[in-house]
């Protein structure tokens, strides 16, 4: 992949902010609320589906080189803990939400919000199987299917979808604001 300097800066800033809603959180038991999704949302609407992949790809191995930047700290480790999951689906998500984003040409509130539920759809699917499994396998607890669910998706839930309508809103407005900015094929 052969970046400009705009778009290495656009990933850069991304994977910073989704550091940063790391540390914005309400602390509930397994999975905690943060703001990280709202930054996932951002990256896939505004970026694309590439750099939106990119720059949560850049966030994940920031924080698995060992610099604090998860919701409990950093280094290699962290794939064991049971959110692990989320991560990986931010990269998915952003990626998705990018290529429903880039495959419309007329782009609405409501198209951005299809497209922020479709990548957390995606968030949940892969965090929730990841918390079962981790339960599961390798911190030994009996943990159910239901219980993954409860604690990983219903508890979450309405705040991502509170976020998944504040970042359409945003994103609608903000593209049409920084065209020039961002890179080529997101803002047609």
């Amino acid at each position: 992949m052969n970046l400009k300097i705009k778009e290495i800066i656009l990933v850069g800033l991304f994977a910073a902010l989704t550091a940063v809603g790391a540390y914005i959180r309400v602390p509930i038991p397994y999975v905690p609320f943060t703001l990280q999704v709202l930054f996932v949302f951002f990256a896939g609407s505004l970026l694309g589906s590439k750099l939106g992949l990119l720059s949560q790809v850049v966030y994940i191995l920031t924080g698995l080189v060992g610099i604090p930047i998860f919701t409990k700290g950093g280094g290699p480790s962290y794939v064991l803990q049971p959110t692990f999951g989320y991560l990986i689906g931010f990269a998915l998500g952003a990626y998705v939400i990018g290529k429903i984003i880039n495959n419309i040409r007329e782009k609405s509130f409501i198209h951005y919000l299809a497209a922020n539920l479709a990548g957390l759809t995606v968030v949940y699917i892969v965090g929730v199987a990841y918390l079962y499994f981790n339960f599961n396998f390798i911190v030994g607890k009996s943990f159910s299917l239901m219980k993954a669910i409860q604690i990983g998706f219903l508890v979450p839930i309405p705040g991502d979808l509170f976020l998944s309508i504040i970042a359409a809103v945003i994103s609608k407005k903000v593209l049409s604001q920084v065209k020039t900015t961002l890179p080529a094929g997101i803002s047609d």
